[in-house]
């Protein structure tokens, strides 16, 4: 493996096509505003190296970066690689991650806008992480500890499971399918609407109109916050350890919960059946 300590590089496709290569202390950076540094790669390791010019990582293959920054310049990073490890790093750029697979990251922060579409074996374990249209259109996802901020995560994801996550986000998980939330709070507007197969356990859900036209949606010893006209025209299984605001028209299921300010049945097709607790 070739070794490269402590210099800085600026030219267009400097790296192109290297096998065996380990980056130490480096910076890609300079009046040339080369892009594609290290396309086309494979073997690559980038540890402690900054990097501020477009299209980096595309077409790489077993790439691992590490104790790296990834500034906003540094757009579309990593698109169509696989076999990628990223730790200790910060991810700046607008599209950092696109139609990648077999990827982890870990101990990582993350600012990028329509971060991770069309990837696919993506694991996260504490990641801070700051998106709008976060994960679109990826599967089989693995995240664990991750603190989400931002608008449209999770559209038309599938095969996803979030353990101990906080994610702070709007219309998140629209036409998900096969999703598993364990010990998680979701705050947010219009949660989960047109969703196949999703699964809340333990978690805590917090805004207005939660969980509207969803297939297959389980809730399992779930608190719900300020979630008003929740569950409309969904198929709901439901057990809630709080009050809850207003429940509306659920199409089929059992909801029970200790008290509903609100009980909305006002069409035909509203077969739920929702249990009052604290009333029995």
């Amino acid at each position: 493996m070739e070794t490269v300590i402590g210099k800085s590089f600026d030219a267009e496709r400097a790296f192109y096509n290297a096998d065996g290569l380990y980056l130490k202390d480096c910076q890609f950076d300079g009046p040339a505003d080369g892009e594609s540094a290290l396309k086309e790669g494979r073997q690559i390791v980038a540890d402690s190296c900054f990097f501020n010019l477009r299209y980096p990582f595309w077409h790489d293959s077993h790439l691992k970066i590490l104790n790296s920054t990834l500034t906003e310049n540094c757009r579309a990073a990593l698109w169509y690689s696989d076999h990628i490890q990223i730790d200790q790093c910060k991810l700046n750029g607008i599209k950092a991650l696109r139609e990648c697979s077999d990827a982890r990251i870990e101990n990582t922060e993350i600012d990028s806008p329509e971060f991770g579409w069309h990837s696919h074996h993506v694991s996260m374990n504490h990641v801070q992480a700051t998106s709008e249209y976060f994960m679109m259109r990826t599967h089989h996802l693995d995240l664990r500890n991750v603190d989400f901020k931002g608008k449209y995560s999770f559209q038309y994801t599938k095969n996803v499971v979030l353990e101990n996550c906080n994610l702070d986000t709007k219309d998140a998980f629209w036409h998900a399918k096969n999703v598993i939330l364990r010990n998680c709070t979701v705050k947010g507007k219009y949660l989960a609407w047109y969703s196949e197969n999703i699964t809340f356990e333990h978690c805590t859900i917090i805004g207005t109109q939660p969980l509207c036209y969803c297939k297959n949606l389980q809730l399992i010893d779930c608190k719900m916050m300020d979630t008003d006209l929740s569950f409309e025209r969904s198929e709901v299984d439901a057990t809630l350890t709080e009050p809850i605001e207003s429940i509306k028209n659920p199409l089929s299921g059992t909801i029970v919960v200790p008290y509903a300010k609100q009980i909305i049945m006002d069409i035909d097709q509203a077969k739920g059946i929702v249990i009052e607790t604290d009333k029995a």
